[in-house]
């Protein structure tokens, strides 16, 4: 168990934010922690959407289920979160 601390940006939001997660925290709880800093902030709710993450610059996102231990992403990396 360690932190890392991702720049996190949040489709629909104009602030990029940094979010500490644990390495193993699962891409639903990461896209959880991160709709709690925007959803309903800058971004509004979409409710019977499901939230995804992926790495900036990469089409494909990651698995609900895989962890951030797993994504390999290294501290301060920017992630992408957004409605599916």
């Amino acid at each position: 168990m360690a932190v890392v601390p991702l720049a996190a940006h949040f489709h629909g939001d104009f602030v990029l934010k940094l979010l500490p997660v644990d390495t193993t925290n699962t891409m639903d709880e990461v896209a959880a922690a991160a709709a709690a800093n925007s959803v309903g902030i800058h971004v509004p709710d979409q409710p019977g959407r499901t939230l995804r993450v992926r790495k900036q610059g990469v089409e494909e996102p990651y698995a609900r289920e895989s962890t951030v231990a797993d994504s390999g992403l290294e501290p301060t990396e920017c992630i992408e979160i957004y409605y599916e």
